[in-house]
């Protein structure tokens, strides 16, 4: 059997392992920025006259978590969509060269 094929499946594991972590990586906001962007907030309602709300602040790191989720998921989906095509390649390539 050709190695070549199974080369294939090989660089879309690798693919998808490396579409997760960039994925995962430009996640919009990161944990470290947290504190930067709280304290941006609170500044923001400060300089409108408004009380900054644990609430809102809340709101709104939760709708960007899910905005996250949503890009990383579809990253994943992606992924087990090229490898899952690369093995099937490979078990075919495989059913010829044995029957």
């Amino acid at each position: 059997m050709n190695n070549s094929e199974y080369n294939k499946a090989e660089n879309a594991v690798n693919n998808t392992e490396n579409s997760l972590k960039n994925a995962a990586d430009n996640a919009k906001w990161k944990i470290e920025d947290l504190a930067a962007r709280a304290k941006d907030y609170i500044n923001e309602k400060r300089n409108n006259d408004e009380e900054a709300q644990q609430e809102d602040w809340f709101e709104k790191v939760k709708n960007n978590a899910a905005d996250a989720w949503d890009d990383i998921k579809d990253k994943a989906n992606e992924a087990w969509e090229k490898t899952k095509d690369a093995a099937e390649d490979v078990k075919a390539e495989w059913n010829k060269k044995t029957n």
